[in-house]
């Protein structure tokens, strides 16, 4: 036979047998599965075959669902050593084993020591890959799985821990990114010893413990009980520990995901609803959860500030690192232990058991048993109950100090700390002498609230006098500025103030004009907005902002000072705010650094109390229009102050909507509503704070967002990464060493609720300002956002003969459309 024909034959031969794969889910030794050939399982759960993740051009043999519209790969065969193009082939070879070549070199294979005449590879519904001998039938026995070496993902039914008569250890690591499932930073695996519980590690740093199973769950995780969406289960036998878990419903389709970008290892259930993966849990949860924040000793408390609390007995061993939040060095006893002079116990309630690493474990002993047997071994430092059901069973001993301990209300255990003979004589005495303390604190706070509940009488009132001489105001023309009571200033006073109104002393500039700082002649600082003679906003907006602004008292809106009207010249004097604008941190690389994600929630919780004042709660209801982080300045202390009223509408109390045909503001934050119809109402500032929230997380600006890999606005790609169920991929790197994750992913999910499509789905400032205030509530899912598909505005905004006036560079620009 000649070489031409050779080569047809082989060339027919691997054709057919990449068509005929596509169609199966087994492979023979007589088949072989190439690029763009898949095996699909039996009732198509899940599929094999090569894939390229994100913006990557390399080739990887991978599993992914099979039955969901969004690729998510579960399992990554060769990811250490990814093929450059399309010619890799996977077979299996003489010896039975499973073999990826690409142009004749061996890229990955298995490693299976049995060798076997009618190898058959299946991939089943479970979505594991298994490598069998046919002639055995169905004995269940498999000579190589690749459940057994899992990589980032656990699915239902695989094992995470260590074979303990082989050493095998199953464990999973994350991708090092979204374009590269190469191993990464992180690790979760089974630490075994005497009380073995599953740990995080970042490269060779422990970074978070479940801590020890008891008998439900772990005790640092009651996250991971049993609920009636799944079963949990912990097995620690002589062969082997191991970690597992299975949906009760069969239908639910799952996966716990070592995410590297989100630090965190996270369960997700496909929302057949949204079309999207929904965050069921993740750990760690909290701050508290980092291994050992507090030191030997140190209790984790998360609603304490600080945090970490030295257990009762114990004191900082460092005390002037310990108040300046170094709590690395943990606590040390009061009283050293004497074990020959009758040492004790105090037992502390609601704990996560600390780490046992040095600890000792018997199955059957009582509690009793327990405590006599610690007691009497001088290196014995605590003990606890091993198995909780059924009022508790086992001994769990601990023989070092107790490291990584942090408070679990209502699901957290009890721990028996061993003290010494002398500070158990000193807590009784404490414990006798209750009344002085009890007084001193009672009385005090009953004749507080009672001068609380005096104050707030007088107060109510005298605004309910005021309000009955007060004529109904329903909108800015209603009034006028010299019924305001605020101070005028004269033009020589501010031109002095300001140097002459000179460009050292000028901070910005907006749509309403330049802004100086001024030092008035008693010190005190200022911020001069003085209207420019070409601005779009003239004296309309002017008269509004003075007659708004003025009535408004709230502690995350600007103060108005006074005005100036003289001639042609109109300014309105403000409060000096040091820290410029939020502009000026969040989109500045160097700015950013200095912002922390504590600034960073706490200036989003700020901007929503301001805005549910403007909303609800001041005697107007008032719409600002012109939400966007160029209007939000910062105090000294980065507290948040919204500014720029002079695009705000005044409601009255009845009233929640309104139209125009002069649709102010900025493009890029404007509701989808008002950008088109000129439909406005307190849910159009709710869409400009979902878009603050996004930028804030991400340090982007949403008008002119640009992502090598598409060209989705920043809406769109925050929306693509909830329903691919990676969130925290929005966030930028320099938070994410500092953030709660659970904040972080909370504001990302409330900001998609604020950007929703259709205004009547989008929650009220009063709902977000609860949600934000609450890490329980469960939120409800996001429906499609508007403005997200592409960057430019939309045909219908194009096509509109509304009076449109946007910002651009943050310079307020006003043009009139051509139908």
């Amino acid at each position: 036979m000649d070489s031409l024909s050779f080569m047809f034959i082989v060339v027919n031969s691997l054709l057919f047998t990449s068509r005929f794969s596509s169609a199966t889910d087994t492979l023979t030794s007589t088949q072989s599965l190439a690029d763009g050939g898949t095996l699909i399982s039996k009732h198509g759960s899940f599929e094999l075959g090569f894939f390229s993740p994100g913006s990557s051009r390399n080739r990887y043999l991978g599993i992914w669902y099979k039955n969901i519209p969004v690729r998510t790969v579960v399992w990554v065969a060769n990811r250490r050593a990814p093929t450059k193009n399309s010619t890799a082939l996977l077979m299996i070879d003489i010896k039975g084993n499973l073999v990826l070549k690409d142009g004749g070199s061996l890229v990955w294979s298995t490693n299976s020591k049995r060798e076997v005449q009618t190898p058959l590879l299946q991939l089943l519904d479970s979505g594991n890959l298994v490598l069998t001998d046919a002639s055995d039938g169905h004995s269940g026995i498999y000579l190589w799985q690749s459940f057994d070496y899992p990589t980032d993902t656990l699915l239902p039914g695989m094992k995470l821990g260590v074979n303990l008569k082989t050493g095998f250890d199953r464990r999973l690591t994350s991708w090092k990114n979204w374009d590269d499932p190469s191993p990464g930073d992180f690790v979760w695996k089974i630490l075994v010893h005497n009380n073995p519980e599953p740990t995080m590690w970042k490269g060779s740093k422990l970074y978070f413990r479940s801590g020890p199973w008891n008998g439900i769950t772990y005790s640092g995780t009651p996250q991971l009980k049993p609920n009636q969406v799944f079963s949990f289960n912990f097995v620690h036998s002589d062969d082997e520990v191991y970690y597992t878990y299975y949906p009760k419903n069969k239908s639910v389709i799952s996966r716990f995901v070592m995410n590297q970008t989100n630090y965190l290892r996270e369960l997700y259930i496909w929302d057949e609803a949204s079309q999207s993966w929904s965050l069921f849990l993740y750990l760690p949860t909290d701050y508290c959860d980092r291994y050992g924040l507090c030191g030997a000793y140190g209790n984790c408390i998360i609603t304490d500030s600080p945090v970490c609390q030295c257990l009762k007995g114990f004191n900082p061993k460092s005390p002037d690192q310990w108040n300046s939040g170094d709590w690395s060095q943990g606590c040390v006893r009061n009283k050293s232990l004497n074990c020959q002079d009758g040492d004790g116990f105090i037992k502390f309630t609601e704990l996560k058991l600390p780490d046992t690493k040095y600890s000792w474990v018997n199955k059957s002993m009582s509690l009793e048993e327990c405590r006599g047997k610690c007691l009497n071994n001088c290196n014995c430092t605590a003990y606890s109950v091993f198995d909780i059901r059924n009022g508790g069973s086992g001994c769990a001993l601990w023989f070092n100090d107790l490291i990584d301990i942090r408070q679990i209300p209502s699901s957290g255990q009890d721990l028996y700390i061993r003290m010494s003979a002398s500070e158990l004589a000193r807590l009784e005495t404490e414990k006798d002498e209750p009344d002085e303390k009890i007084v001193a604190i009672v009385i005090p706070a009953i004749v507080l609230v009672f001068a609380f509940f005096v104050v707030c009488y007088y107060f109510c009132q005298r605004r309910l006098i005021k309000l009955k001489d007060e004529n109904e105001i329903d909108g800015s023309d209603q009034s006028s500025e010299e019924d305001l009571d605020l101070p005028l200033f004269d033009l020589v006073t501010i031109s002095h103030a300001t140097n002459k109104f000179s460009l050292s002393n000028r901070l910005g500039r907006g749509g309403f004009g330049p802004v100086y700082k001024g030092i008035l002649a008693d010190g005190h600082e200022i911020a001069v907005k003085r209207l420019s003679s070409n601005s779009g906003q003239g004296l309309k907006e002017f008269k509004n902002e003075v007659k708004l602004i003025a009535r408004l008292q709230h502690r995350n809106l600007v103060k108005l000072l006074g005005s100036c009207i003289q001639g042609n010249e109109r300014m309105l004097i403000y409060e000096y705010m040091p820290n410029k604008s939020l502009d000026f941190f969040i989109f500045d690389r160097t700015g950013g650094k200095l912002l922390d994600w504590s600034n960073r929630f706490n200036i989003v919780c700020g901007i929503a109390r301001g805005l549910l004042y403007l909303h609800q709660d001041s005697r107007l209801r008032i719409i600002h229009r012109d939400l966007k982080a160029s209007n939000v300045l910062l105090d000294a202390d980065m507290n948040p102050k919204i500014s720029d009223f002079g695009m705000a509408k005044t409601f009255r109390e009845d009233q929640t909507e309104g139209n125009t045909k002069r649709v102010a503001g900025t493009y890029g934050y404007m509701a989808p509503e008002y950008a088109t119809d000129g439909l406005f109402s307190v849910k159009s500032d709710v869409f400009s704070f979902g878009i603050l929230i996004l930028e804030i997380i991400s340090g982007q600006k949403s008008r002119g967002f640009y992502h090598p890999n598409h060209s989705l606005n920043l809406i769109g790609y925050a929306w693509r990464l909830w329903k691919e169920g990676s969130p925290l991929e929005l966030a930028a790197l320099i938070i994410l060493d500092s953030c709660h994750v659970s904040e972080v992913i909370r504001c990302i999910h409330i900001s998609l609720l604020c950007v929703q499509q259709h205004a009547e789905d989008r929650p009220s400032m009063a709902s977000v300002v609860l949600m934000l205030g609450s890490e329980t509530a469960l939120l409800p899912q996001p429906k499609e956002p508007g403005f997200f598909k592409d960057k430019g505005p939309t045909e219908a905004e194009s096509s509109s003969s509304n009076h449109v006036s946007w910002s651009t560079n943050e310079i307020s620009v006003s043009v009139l459309e051509a139908r």
